[in-house]
């Protein structure tokens, strides 16, 4: 049995390989993740990919090197229509999914089964700056090979993925390495490069399901790199923010009708609202209102 109540999840772990032009990147996650689950009855394919997409979610954000915040969307055809994570670079996490069409809850399907014909959208919104957007077909068996074949078709940078699932204790992590270029910004010592990516990924490739969730990072750091001259930076810790309010509710309501809140007002006696992400919810009464409906009484 898994410890879950252990300090290793809901960190990210960024570091560097000294002797390489390769960086690398590890979450593991629970709270964030169940936080997520939390109030929603999705069937169990549904959970293991929001817990895959949270993951690769985490590793994206953190590969901003700038203060912003980054989606990741997921939608198609099938029964699963949409699936969205967002974060930033505090990374701060959120999501959700929408089904169109039942699925079972207690049957494991596939990525194409899921969506069907569908696409990843990553948009990326710096604080300070314009957003912009990446768009993949989402053509590979795996989540994980959608986000490395959007690097190779978006960033142009050879990336590899790994996302991993514990379903029975809604527990998920990742992991990724990604080549640098030279100190000069040049790729003109590209074999040598593309030779040690390749090394770091066989010997990431060894990662097995329950080491990422059973060892603290730096002991599985340890175990795969341990010939490696390995350089972590600080960690950072992963947390499920919601980021709606009470505030952010009346700020919506204030562009509501007047007329329309009044009526709501006779029938119901107050007015609700329910946040799609976390089915937290807030009620508003006529002392609420009243300053959105005051204009309707002079």
């Amino acid at each position: 049995m898994i410890d879950i109540n252990s300090k290793k999840y809901d960190v990210l772990n960024r570091y560097i390989f000294n002797d390489h032009h390769v960086r690398g990147e590890m979450v593991q996650l629970k709270d964030t993740y169940q936080g997520i689950l939390h109030g929603h009855d999705y069937p169990i394919s549904v959970k293991n990919l929001l817990g895959e997409l949270l993951a690769a979610t985490c590793l994206l954000t953190a590969t901003l090197k700038f203060d912003g915040e980054i989606t990741v969307q997921l939608q198609g055809d099938g029964p699963l229509s949409y699936a969205s994570i967002g974060g930033n670079n505090s990374q701060e996490m959120r999501g959700i999914a929408k089904l169109n069409k039942e699925i079972p809850l207690n049957v494991s399907l596939s990525l194409a089964e899921l969506i069907g014909k569908g696409v990843m959208i990553i948009t990326i919104r710096p604080f300070d700056g314009e957003p912009y957007q990446g768009v993949v077909a989402l053509e590979q068996a795996t989540l994980a090979q959608c986000v490395e074949h959007y690097f190779e078709a978006s960033e142009q940078i050879p990336t590899k993925v790994w996302l991993f699932i514990n379903s029975e204790q809604q527990l998920a992590a990742g992991s990724l390495i990604q080549l640098l270029p030279d100190g000069d910004g040049s790729l003109a010592n590209r074999d040598k490069m593309d030779n040690d990516f390749d090394h770091l990924c066989q010997l990431t490739n060894t990662i097995k399901s329950n080491e990422i969730f059973e060892l603290e990072a730096q002991g599985l750091l340890f175990r795969l790199y341990h010939q490696e001259k390995v350089e972590l930076f600080p960690v950072q810790a992963v947390s499920h923010v919601c980021g709606c309010s009470k505030e952010k509710c009346l700020t919506a309501i204030s562009q509501m009708n007047s007329e329309e809140l009044v009526e709501i007002l006779k029938e119901q006696g107050k007015m609700s609202m329910t946040c799609d992400y976390c089915n937290t919810v807030y009620e508003f009464f006529e002392e609420d209102l009243s300053p959105f409906i005051s204009k309707l009484r002079h």
